[in-house]
């Protein structure tokens, strides 16, 4: 299944994509979240005929993909290939940091670049949607607490990265900084989720091409390890590191600034295209 979340920000409803068009979940689902996300309540929605589902009309904003997770939690330096263009040696456990929830975005919202920003970046990403409570699971059982996945932006300030002191968090929960979706995508529908061609464009030019097959990492090891660490909730995100074409990568680096746009897509988990915006108060 594709699952959706529709409407102004802040009153999204829950939808689903069948045939190309969107139908609403409101009469099965309140939201796209926490136990709403349980594998009984998607089988229920999976029960439904999608056909007798309302269409809904015109074409909506399409907000983020999952509602109010209690962490969203990303991994870095997950890609041979991209821990190479950044000088960095391969992680012999994966690093982890948090990015504040609150910054979590439509695939299509604006993306504003925080006060003082001098190197925001871009991150094309597969992120996991966690369905059940998840503590201390082996490798075997990871997929049976996992509701979906979905594409991130992991949008960085290179900057407050790195520069700053402390924890990569600082330049990683910016608001805005977390552009989720369009769609949650079941693990059925998914296929092989470590063979999936990732992109990512900077006003129409080929920044980022990679493939989830050069995780250093994978899903399963991912969901297990987090999970000896902190309790996992339903709706939780992780986002699992990106591949080569940084714009910290390049000779001489290049960063974003207002105006840009940003376009990206992981196979079978739809695309997202953001405009880069400066910074306003909120």
């Amino acid at each position: 299944m594709k699952l959706v979340r529709y409407g102004e920000p802040g009153r999204e409803k829950p939808g689903l994509i069948h045939g190309g068009a969107l139908r609403d979940l409101g009469g099965l689902l309140p939201d796209l979240a926490g136990e709403h996300l349980s594998a009984a309540s998607l089988d229920r929605v999976r029960a439904a005929d999608p056909d007798s589902l309302p269409l809904v009309p015109g074409s909506p904003r399409i907000g983020p993909c999952v509602a109010r997770p209690c962490n969203f939690i990303a991994v870095g330096l997950n890609y041979a290939d991209h821990a190479a263009e950044t000088g960095a040696a391969i992680p012999k456990e994966p690093i982890l940091f948090n990015k504040a929830p609150n910054c979590i975005v439509g695939p299509h919202d604006d993306v504003m670049l925080p006060k003082a920003s001098e190197r925001s970046d871009w991150e094309v990403e597969l992120a996991i949607v966690i369905g059940a409570r998840t503590s201390y699971i082996g490798e075997k059982e990871a997929m049976d607490h996992v509701a979906g996945f979905c594409v991130c932006n992991d949008v960085s300030e290179r900057s407050f990265q790195t520069e700053r002191g402390g924890q990569w968090m600082k330049g990683k929960g910016c608001a805005t900084f977390g552009p989720l979706g369009p769609w949650l995508v079941t693990p059925d529908e998914v296929g092989d989720v470590q063979a999936l061609d990732m992109w990512l464009d900077v006003n129409g030019k080929r920044m980022q091409t990679g493939s989830t097959a050069t995780m250093i990492f994978n899903v399963v090891q991912l969901v297990s390890y987090i999970s000896h660490f902190m309790v996992l909730e339903p709706g939780d995100i992780i986002t699992t590191g990106t591949p080569p074409g940084v714009g910290l990568g390049m000779k001489p680096a290049t960063f974003l600034k207002a105006g840009d746009v940003m376009s990206l897509g992981i196979a079978g988990l739809g695309e997202q295209k953001q405009t880069v915006v400066a910074w306003q108060k909120t």
